[in-house]
């Protein structure tokens, strides 16, 4: 398809189709925008170079017959392939963060992120105190260089077991001038983790139940599979992190896990543990805690 066959013009023209094309096609939001408008928006303004807060003044500006077989190839893409937008655009955004993503990632997305700024209060008391982080499953990188921003005299150990994911943490870590603060480490869990404790063990691991995996939206199986299958329960490696972070932590270190929509499964593995569920803005059901003394018999 090329520009000199379709009578589109503006942008606006542009932004029109690909929402009735995104919503035609029925396609799955799950991945930074929250619907077909969104998404045709983030996408345009980023084929066009455009600042992606700032839509109003070129809706009505002619596009270059280039520009619009550019962006209609985008459109097709995410509308036929079912391709995340991020990995077509090469980046993810997380509050004000943005990382660099390819399919070597799950695209970012994480509520612990919304708790970071505030620095985890009131669990956390003086965060100029807390000096070691450990966060497993890093993935992209995007929580340890948020969490080395929000706590200045911590150093963060990320660990994965992939390869690939850390090699685009890495790109990552040195986009934000972290490599001082951030040791990234290929281990599968804690098997290649430093000996000493931490303050803080966080953790976005792979949770999805293996029902609810077998009806992923086709966005979602270009994701690696590995960073979201969690086993029957979802609960696979949480039961894991769980059992090996009371040794790992500080006496008053806290362990922060994300579980999405696994509550259920979560409270049937650890509630005689006593969880506490964090308020997100998806309310109290995305992220519990356990501190070292709740799980130092473990």
């Amino acid at each position: 398809m090329t520009s000199n066959s379709t009578p589109f013009q503006t942008l606006r023209d542009l932004l029109r189709y690909a929402v009735t094309r995104f919503n035609t096609e029925q396609l799955f939001f799950g991945h930074g925008s929250a619907n077909a408008l969104d998404e045709a928006a983030y996408l345009l303004l980023h084929t066009l170079k455009l600042p992606l807060d700032k839509i109003e003044p070129f809706l009505d500006a002619r596009l270059l017959a280039s520009e619009i077989d550019t962006a209609l190839a985008v459109i097709e893409r995410r509308a036929t392939e079912r391709v995340p937008a991020s990995y077509i655009t090469k980046e993810a955004w997380l509050g004000t963060y943005n990382f660099y993503v390819d399919e070597r990632v799950i695209v970012p997305r994480s509520f612990i992120a919304e708790l970071i700024p505030e620095r985890f209060a009131p669990w956390v008391q003086d965060p100029d105190e807390v000096t070691d982080i450990l966060e497993l499953c890093t993935g992209s990188g995007c929580l340890p260089i948020m969490l080395a921003d929000a706590f200045d005299n911590a150093q963060v150990d990320a660990v994965d077991i992939s390869a690939d994911a850390l090699a685009v943490a890495r790109i990552n870590v040195e986009r934000y001038e972290l490599e001082d603060r951030i040791q990234l480490i290929q281990s599968d869990l804690y098997a290649n983790v430093p000996d000493k404790q931490y303050d803080l063990i966080i953790t976005n691991p792979p949770y999805v139940n293996s029902q609810s995996m077998s009806r992923l939206p086709k966005e979602y199986l270009h994701e690696p599979q590995i960073a979201l299958a969690g086993g029957d329960d979802g609960m696979d490696l949480v039961r894991k992190i769980v059992a090996g972070a009371g040794q790992r932590l500080k006496p008053n270190g806290i362990l922060m896990v994300e579980i999405g929509n696994e509550r259920i499964y979560a409270e049937q593995a650890f509630d005689e543990l006593g969880l506490t569920w964090l308020t997100t803005s998806a309310g109290d059901d995305m992220v519990f805690m356990l501190t070292a003394e709740q799980i130092q018999d473990l």
